[in-house]
């Protein structure tokens, strides 16, 4: 049996690219708080692992989790709280470049296999009524650093180097890789 450790919509989507349907989706419930003074990638990796270990499966199952969190030098972009947060993440992110990182790791029994892509973005200067407008759509909600790439705030976007299907939450390449360690066959 594949369980997908994610509530995630996009992780669904961009899996089904690879032709995977989850046999089973069972979301962890744990604590995302950054702790005092953790570094972005520290933490992606922490709360990925920490998911990996709550999803409750068979020996034999094969549990796929992951974290995507953006980072502004050493600060951690979550989920903005409201849209006065994500007003604020926006205009700390327009005009610069960040990190996304996205955190996977597979288990299987008593294995476990661990990947980090990191991916850089820029975003445009924003004015006013572009913040105000993306807003107003409620896509920034549930967004780690308060946009997604494939949204409305695409239009946004000006650079990247990396993955975008990291960016979007779920590295295709390694996310193939680490599934078929775990004895998965991807290409059936």
């Amino acid at each position: 049996m594949f369980i997908l450790g994610s509530g995630s919509p996009r992780r669904l989507e961009l899996l089904a690219q690879l032709g995977i349907v989850p046999d089973d989706v069972r979301p962890p419930d744990v604590d995302e708080t950054p702790r005092h003074a953790e570094l972005p990638r520290a933490y992606c990796e922490r709360i990925t692992a920490s998911k990996l270990t709550a999803v409750e499966a068979a020996p034999d199952d094969i549990v796929l989790c992951a974290d995507t969190t953006v980072a502004l030098g050493r600060r951690i972009l979550g989920k903005p709280a409201d849209a006065a947060e994500a007003r604020a993440f926006l205009e700390s992110l327009m005009g610069r470049r960040h990190r996304v990182i996205t955190a996977i790791a597979v288990r299987r029994g008593d294995q476990a296999w661990h990947r980090t892509s990191m991916s850089s973005v820029k975003l445009k200067r924003l004015s006013e009524k572009e913040i105000s407008g993306y807003l107003a759509t409620g896509d920034w909600q549930g967004k780690a650093g308060a946009y997604a790439i494939q949204g409305p705030a695409a239009a946004f976007v000006s650079w990247i180097e990396g993955s975008h299907s990291a960016i979007v939450g779920l590295p295709l390449h390694e996310t193939a890789n680490l599934l078929q360690a775990a004895g998965m066959e991807i290409w059936r």
